[in-house]
């Protein structure tokens, strides 16, 4: 009898350890890790507006009506990749940090993203560009959020071909980034018929862009695209209109800008601008609640799209976990992935089998002085174009995880 006992309660417990381990949530509370530039050329289209936009997303979160914490840490990479992978090493061994969000500098994004392949950390790249992560470089532990590189360079290309831009010079920044930009650009650019006649390549952080814009003068271009982002951005801009470009009748175009280069720039240069944008503060009665709490925070700046993005990608994350019990990204990306949702900000998503946010990309145009009624009132709508039609086709990343 007793035999009999110990073998019926040996094969219980052998059953036990057969079962799939119940979901929980890691040390009692959820570790969301803010990377980004504190420091430099991003700081403000990132930096302290996306910790406290991911501050935002917890308190508005509420503990999911389950009393779960949450706990924002950050930590400033300095757009160096080595710095950013040594920083999410130790959250990974010491921090115990569940997810990263925002990432901006692709080049950064694309090594973080290999560290965290595999482990339970959820990578919400919300500042990311670059179209590899959802292509060659796509994982199973990542969500890419807001923009990348096809979408901008599609949508803002396409605008300029059918307006007659049909022959163009690059003037890019020399990291994943702009080359991605440049590259899927000229791409769509020949592919419609149009000519590329040159680019040059400048480094980051960029104070005198007078020789790039020489050479996009000399090669008489119809257009100038700038694959660039933040200040290299902005100073390009002045510094095409010092040199009266546009007067000359080529048109520039901004591949990635922000309402915060507008702002830093002015209307009287920035007017008439084409760029492509995800979120724009003034779109709705959502968008500017939002926005109105984000400037209280924040002195009175409206957030950037990537602020935006790190908000609402942290609040699906966070809603995920409440769904699923769990912290660990093998619970939470599925769970991300599985039906469309209504975002607060950036309306119709869904998240597909690459990892990326599928929602409707907005071209815009700069106002002038004159049309711009109330502070940051910066932009007009040209034209609002479908998730479905926004990002790259699935079956054209190269992703190893679409089958």
């Amino acid at each position: 009898m007793t035999r009999r006992i110990f073998g019926i309660a040996a094969a219980a417990a052998l059953a036990a350890s057969a079962l799939p381990a119940a979901a929980e949530i890691s040390d009692g509370v959820v570790r969301i890790g803010v990377l980004n530039d504190t420091s430099g050329v991003f700081q403000d289209y990132n930096g302290p507006g996306s910790i406290e936009a991911a501050k935002m997303a917890a308190e508005d979160f509420a503990g999911g009506g389950k009393n779960i914490k949450v706990e924002i840490v950050s930590g400033d990479h300095q757009n160096k990749p080595d710095v950013g992978s040594s920083i999410v090493r130790r959250w990974l061994d010491v921090d115990k940090v569940d997810a990263i969000v925002d990432l901006p500098n692709s080049g950064v994004a694309l090594a973080v993203n290999d560290i965290v392949r595999g482990t339970p950390m959820t990578m919400l790249a919300s500042s990311s560009a670059s179209s590899d992560l959802t292509g060659k470089a796509c994982s199973p532990n990542l969500v890419q959020w807001v923009t990348d590189a096809w979408s901008i360079s599609h949508a803002t290309s396409g605008a300029m071909l059918e307006r007659g831009g049909d022959s163009w010079y690059f003037v890019t920044v020399n990291y994943a980034l702009g080359n991605s930009i440049e590259a899927d650009a000229t791409a769509f650019i020949e592919q419609k018929g149009g000519k590329v006649l040159g680019s040059s390549k400048h480094p980051l952080g960029t104070a005198d862009f007078s020789s790039f814009l020489l050479q996009a003068q000399a090669s008489k271009a119809k257009v100038i695209g700038l694959a660039n982002a933040g200040p290299d951005t902005a100073n390009a801009m002045k510094q095409a209109a010092e040199f009266g470009l546009r007067d000359k009748g080529q048109s520039i175009v901004a591949f990635l800008m922000f309402i915060n280069d507008v702002h830093a720039m002015g209307l009287k240069t920035a007017q008439g601008l084409l760029l492509t944008e995800a979120f724009y503060w003034d779109m709705n009665d959502e968008t500017r609640a939002f926005a109105r709490k984000f400037a209280a925070r924040m002195g009175g700046k409206m957030p950037s799209a990537n602020q935006a993005g790190v908000y609402s990608s942290v609040l699906a994350y966070l809603n995920a976990v409440a769904a699923t019990g769990s912290d660990n990204a093998k619970d939470v990306v599925p769970q991300m992935k599985a039906k469309p949702f209504r975002d607060p900000l950036f309306g119709d998503m869904s998240v597909r089998a690459d990892g990326r946010a599928i929602h409707a990309m907005h071209l815009f145009q700069v106002k002038s002085p004159a049309e711009s009624k109330y502070p940051y009132d910066y932009y007009k709508l040209v034209r609002t174009i479908p998730g479905e039609q926004a990002f790259r086709p699935l079956a054209e990343g190269g992703c190893p995880l679409v089958k």
